[in-house]
């Protein structure tokens, strides 16, 4: 302004009119801090934490899951960055922004095995599952944090550390099934308990777990795939048509019980293939079915 001017305006008022000017288009990005007259550049303000605060230009800051944190500048309260969303390593909070409660910024090395290139994100500082007041497990004090901001009329509270103690839950129902002699045949049934469950199959209403003693039916059990879950499989080969039934995926701990089932129904070679409607309805038992002509699930994935 002032070699616009030629030396016309007092180098004060230039300062000041500056000032202004730059103070209003910040303001229009929601800024809320203004730089001192000192000839740096924004970035370099911002870096050397030289911001003048302007609390009357803080927008307020609502819904905010992972809690408040200060802006680059120290100045107003905005919304922290959630766990797993992306943040400034440097903790500047100039670029992605700063982590909320309890959480810190990390590089995701994992991604180094991959091939890829490590991101930071935001991590809960503390990965120990918790149990509310809402006979809930909270996989950690963050996830915890934000549903009692998501339920505050709830009043929620830590009542121990660890996960709730309760009878076992079927996260993953097995999925009733038409296939054809010959052919295999998986169920699956993902169970989530504390204290940890055992997972046994039966079929029908025979007495004894399988797979018993016979060579064509495994079961596989592992932990997983999240924290105090359990995943089991029951795998029939070469189905026969003998094999159709239905299954029970049955998990207990000390606490009680709980059951999950699923139909087989086997066709014969040589028949019709089945409408596609007939695989996303259950199937009642004794039913006549048609062979599927869709491709078996893989399941490679499993093992």
């Amino acid at each position: 302004l002032q070699r616009t001017f030629r030396g016309k305006l007092p180098e004060i008022v230039c300062r000041m009119l500056l000032l202004l000017v730059m103070g209003l288009a910040w303001s229009f990005h929601g800024a809320s801090c203004l730089p001192h007259p000192t000839g740096l550049t924004w970035a370099e303000e911002g870096a050397e934490g030289q911001c003048q605060c302007v609390p009357q230009l803080c927008p307020r800051a609502t819904a905010c899951p992972a809690g408040l944190v200060r802006d680059h500048c120290g100045c107003c309260l905005e919304c922290g960055n959630a766990e797993g969303q992306p943040c400034d390593l440097d903790g500047s909070g100039t670029f992605y922004g700063r982590c909320g409660e309890h959480l810190e910024c990390q590089l995701d090395i994992q991604e180094l095995g991959y091939g890829g290139i490590p991101k930071p994100q935001c991590v809960c500082r503390s990965q120990g599952a918790v149990c509310g007041s809402d006979h809930i497990t909270y996989q950690n004090i963050c996830k915890f944090q934000e549903a009692v901001r998501e339920r505050e009329k709830w009043n929620l509270s830590i009542t121990s550390d660890g996960p709730c103690q309760a009878v076992p839950q079927i996260k993953h129902h097995p999925q009733d099934q038409v296939n054809m002699s010959g052919h295999d045949v998986i169920f699956m049934c993902e169970v989530f308990a504390y204290p940890m469950a055992l997972v046994e199959w039966r079929k029908d209403e025979e007495e004894f777990a399988l797979p018993g003693d016979d060579p064509h039916i495994s079961i596989q059990s592992r932990g997983g795939p999240l924290k105090y879950e359990l995943s089991s499989w029951l795998q029939i080969e070469g189905v026969r048509k003998a094999d159709g039934g239905t299954y029970f995926c049955i998990a207990h701990n000390k606490l009680g019980n709980a059951t999950a089932k699923a139909t087989l129904l086997v066709a014969s070679a040589g028949t019709l293939s089945a409408p596609p409607s007939l695989f996303s309805s259950p199937v009642n038992p004794g039913e006549e079915a048609p062979t599927a002509s869709e491709e078996e699930e893989d399941y490679s994935d499993y093992y």
